[in-house]
């Protein structure tokens, strides 16, 4: 989905990052809202389904990491022909994690947008592998149905999950990715979600926030109140979120990470 910017001056091109398999859908309505929210703000914005989901082309089990992160390259390069404003990167969540790899690859200085993004992919392919072994709980076969499902993705095999199809090379690659600044990092907004009023950035998160500000990169974080709209049973909404995004990309990037 391709939204022009509606001002007479762009202020910035922004590619969308979605998360992974099932997140990816719970997440769409609030990607849409805040898609068109930019654009109405003077943003150009780019929504792209990575190789195998949604409507793009190709098999879920067929995708690798690297082949979503040279996905979200080609969507930077193309959406760059669009103009020379800022290039922002916009993750959710495993979409974070890609959007600051694909970012080592580009040629120029990319801002950053991310959404309760997760430190590390490795926790995220464990919590999916666990959908697999939930039905085992109770009769305590679940160690031996995740140790199974391992023992086919490091065997070069694919394993059925959820109704997607997790291929090794997804899987291993997932695994290895981590949210390390790239070289080419201008500023990261840093927004985390909460059901909770007045919560603060987790633990995990500011150390991450730490690493990217040690790497002269210009940082600044806050946690919004709102619900985890990725992981819902019903599609839900974060008006606050919506708000939180374009005032932190109208505001100039802080030195600081803002607590």
């Amino acid at each position: 989905m391709f939204h022009p910017s509606q001002s007479a001056i762009t202020r910035g091109l922004v590619v969308y990052v979605h998360p992974f398999a099932e997140e990816m859908n719970k997440s769409r309505r609030m990607a849409a809202l805040q898609a068109r929210a930019m654009a109405s703000a003077g943003y150009t914005v780019l929504q792209l389904d990575l190789t195998g989901c949604g409507d793009s082309s190709g098999d879920f089990g067929d995708a690798s990491w690297q082949d979503w992160v040279d996905d979200i390259v080609f969507a930077c390069q193309w959406l760059r022909s669009k103009g020379d404003a800022p290039l922002w990167l916009w993750g959710l969540r495993a979409g974070c994690l890609l959007a600051a790899q694909a970012a080592q690859q580009l040629n120029e200085t990319c801002n950053f947008l991310f959404w309760s993004p997760t430190p590390a992919g490795k926790p995220l392919v464990q919590q999916f592998l666990r959908l697999k072994a939930a039905g085992d709980l109770a009769s305590g076969n679940a160690k031996a149905v995740m140790d199974g499902l391992r023992q086919q993705l490091a065997a070069g095999a694919s394993v059925e999950i959820a109704g997607y199809v997790l291929s090794a090379n997804l899987a291993s690659g997932m695994e290895l990715a981590t949210l390390t600044p790239p070289t080419s990092a201008g500023r990261l907004e840093w927004l985390d979600v909460s059901t909770q009023a007045g919560a603060e950035l987790s633990p995990a998160s500011t150390k991450q926030l730490q690493t990217w500000q040690n790497a002269g990169v210009r940082v600044r974080s806050q946690v919004v109140e709102g619900p985890a709209f990725w992981q819902t049973s019903e599609i839900e909404e974060a008006p606050n979120l919506l708000i939180a995004t374009l005032a932190a990309l109208d505001q100039p990037a802080a030195a600081m990470v803002a607590q």
